[in-house]
């Protein structure tokens, strides 16, 4: 074994055991350590701190700055609670975290759209914990999702286990992985995407998210075209201290249209309203500007129209 593949071992064997550790912390604990890492965070993180207000900055412009920085510092600790609830999610008994999830508002969405024999996309944002939800969905229905296995390798076995421990099935960001979308949703079974993760520049176009133009992948589009499938979203939501409650919500009727960037539109609007929920618990220290229609198009002075300079 290579020096890097033993150091890439035993960083993965460190994050494993901090982990499982952490599954063994309530709601309420995972909490009040947010609340001590998210300022440290906030302090010696710039680019983290540097991106979320910048993205702000777009979304709620007509904001104070004072109250954009506090939003800030209350996203970031909600993004440290989410990594800190990783092994809760993954690794604690499924009955403890089932007992965290207080409340499940929209279940009648998916449930009807089973009983007219139609599949459902779930929208699934980078908002409160998704990994709670995937623990939710895969517990209650059949549920397929696709999975980008992470840089550092020796953690896939571990993430994998923890995603797929309800019964998830995980497939791959790749055509075969598309194809196990559109079976699912054919057997009239839910499926997750994440909606605001930037595509490459082959999958998508440009939709405004807050009034800026976002590349927005198409794949939603395409999945609806050739099924009858039901499109929500869905979060769970942190009732911080207390838990989570799960939250579906009909998407913007845009995402129907056969037009992608009218439906690509639909889905920024859907993500839209579920930030509203609660701003702060949406991650915005996520990159989303990072293309820009004047690098689309060769403009050879694109660079000046980035949102983010490092």
């Amino acid at each position: 074994m290579s020096e890097t593949s033993r150091s890439s071992l035993l960083k993965a064997r460190a994050i494993q055991a901090l982990w499982h550790l952490l599954s063994h912390g309530s709601p309420a604990t995972l909490w009040r350590l947010a609340r001590c890492l998210g300022p440290l965070v906030h302090r010696f993180s710039p680019r983290e701190r540097q991106v979320t207000e910048a993205n702000l900055q777009v979304a709620f412009p007509d904001q104070e700055a004072s109250t954009r920085r506090r939003l800030a510092r209350d996203s970031l600790r909600h993004s440290s609670a989410t990594m800190l609830e990783l092994g809760l999610a993954w690794m604690a008994p499924p009955a403890r975290v089932e007992r965290t999830i207080r409340a499940v508002h929209g279940r009648e969405l998916l449930d009807a759209a089973r009983a007219e024999g139609r599949g459902v996309i779930v929208l699934a944002p980078h908002f409160g914990n998704w990994e709670v939800l995937n623990f939710w969905l895969s517990s209650h229905f059949p549920f397929t999702a696709m999975y980008e296995p992470p840089k550092l390798d020796a953690l896939d076995p571990v993430i994998r286990a923890g995603r797929e421990r309800m019964g998830a099935s995980l497939v791959p960001t790749n055509p075969r992985g598309v194809a196990a979308l559109l079976k699912a949703l054919k057997r009239c079974e839910a499926v997750g995407i994440l909606p605001d993760q930037e595509p490459d520049w082959r999958g998508g176009v440009f939709a405004d998210f807050y009034g800026r133009p976002a590349y927005t992948a198409t794949l939603l589009p395409k999945l609806v075209a050739r099924t009858r499938a039901r499109v929500v979203t869905g979060v769970a939501r942190r009732t911080a201290g207390e838990g989570f409650e799960i939250h579906f919500l009909d998407a913007d009727a845009r995402v129907y249209d056969a037009d992608e960037t009218l439906a690509a539109r639909g889905v920024n609007a859907s993500v839209e309203a579920v930030i509203a929920l609660d701003p702060a618990q949406y991650q915005w220290e996520y990159k989303r500007y990072r293309k820009t229609p004047q690098e689309q198009q060769d403009d050879p002075d694109h660079r000046r129209y980035r949102l983010y300079h490092r």
